[in-house]
């Protein structure tokens, strides 16, 4: 794959991450990216109260690929959604990139999501009477980055990086799942963001096709992106270099390192089995992992 478009390249010297002879190099400090303290959150219907999250504590540094999984219900994806700026917390602070977006208003908050976090979502959430390449240019029209060509150019380019740049000009029905997929990542990286989220992005997709999913986002990843990933798929879970586990609204388990290149027999079996592993230490089942 061609790098990024608009990413400048590393300078580090190092082999590409791919070079199976070349080892992924050991974590060193990290820029503190995202910190959620004290979060609390309660959803309120009528005279019913649900608490989703209880005092969570989170940090996430830059550069990291962290897979949050907990049973339905977990709490999981609001902790992503808190971190996008989607929701709110009840009581605590979220900060992310250095800024206090818990705080932030309304209008605010849509500019800062629009420039710091791309989305992946479970059902694409693809416009349907726009092609692949306006789909992917529409936050860059909405940001009004740059001009019309411009746009249409890094467009194409992010086609080409996720594997479609024949396709651009079809429209989402004329592509399968894994392609639809293939075309809201593009669009998730269209403003260059800092944070990439996926709330379930391989979770509507057959294991093949999810499996190519997650060896593009670990790509992205390696190529400098931080990615937040939630998923109920204990094979990617295994697979995560850290993973963070949430069970009735609090982390109850944040461990890694796991192997980004395939799945490690061992710790699959185990997250599956209910034995060792980041799901097994949460105490989800392996149904519930599947849920």
């Amino acid at each position: 794959m061609s790098r990024i478009p608009g990413r400048a390249r590393p300078r580090t010297g190092r082999p590409h991450a791919h070079d199976p002879r070349t080892a992924l190099p050991a974590p060193g400090p990290a820029r503190v990216l995202v910190e959620l303290a004290g979060v609390e959150k309660t959803y309120v219907s009528g005279a019913v109260t649900t608490p989703a999250l209880r005092g969570v504590d989170l940090t996430i540094g830059a550069g990291e690929m962290v897979v949050v999984v907990g049973p339905s219900g977990s709490g999981k994806s609001t902790v992503t959604n808190l971190i996008a700026g989607i929701d709110r917390p009840t009581a605590g602070t979220v900060t992310v990139a250095g800024q206090r977006i818990d705080t932030m208003s309304e209008e605010a908050l849509a500019r800062w999501r629009g420039d710091t976090v791309g989305i992946v979502f479970q059902f694409f959430q693809l416009l349907p009477t726009l092609t692949a390449v306006e789909n992917v240019a529409l936050p860059l029209d909405f940001a009004r980055r740059g001009g019309a060509r411009g746009r249409r150019r890094r467009a194409r380019d992010l086609l080409g990086l996720v594997g479609l740049g024949d396709k651009a000009d079809r429209l989402p029905m004329e592509l399968s799942g894994g392609e639809q997929q293939r075309v809201a990542i593009a669009r998730a990286l269209a403003c260059e963001p800092a944070l990439l989220i996926g709330d379930e992005p391989t979770g509507n997709l057959d294991s093949h096709t999810a499996d190519e999913m997650f060896d593009l986002l670990v790509d992205v990843h390696r190529r400098g992106t931080t990615v937040v990933l939630v998923t109920h798929d204990p094979q990617l879970a295994a697979r995560a270099p850290r993973t963070v586990s949430v069970r009735d609204g609090r982390i109850v388990d944040d461990s890694g390192p796991g192997d980004l290149r395939r799945p490690a027999g061992a710790r699959v079996a185990a997250v599956r089995s209910g034995g060792a592993g980041p799901l097994a230490a949460s105490g989800a089942t392996a149904g519930e992992a599947r849920a």
